[in-house]
């Protein structure tokens, strides 16, 4: 799992994951996850593209709605880019695209 997070649009959190992410990932995945909140400003806006994400297991989809719920405690918002299988089959499977907006592309989820 390659990863990365970079700040847009005077202060949009923009994480991009990548590969296959399972529980070997969490450890990873939380610290991203934490650096990119970190210095956010209040009310975050955080965008997580999984454009080349592969697979997701229940863990990796764990530390998801761990982000979603710190960027809710914050009264912030999480959107989510998924262009297409397998990850948006994995989302509406957990019932996560109900609670989760889902983009298609990075430019939608940073207009939206």
């Amino acid at each position: 799992m390659t990863d990365h997070f970079e700040i847009v649009n005077g202060g949009t959190r923009v994480v991009t994951l990548r590969g296959e992410l399972d529980a070997h990932d969490a450890p990873t995945l939380r610290t991203t996850f934490s650096e990119a909140l970190e210095g956010a400003p209040p009310q975050p806006r955080v965008v997580l593209d999984l454009t080349q994400v592969t697979f997701l297991d229940s863990t990796a989809l764990g530390c998801i709605v761990g982000l979603l719920r710190r960027v809710g405690e914050a009264d912030g918002e999480l959107r989510v880019v998924l262009p297409g299988a397998p990850t948006v089959r994995i989302f509406e499977i957990t019932g996560l695209d109900a609670i989760l907006p889902t983009y298609p592309t990075r430019a939608a989820a940073l207009e939206a």
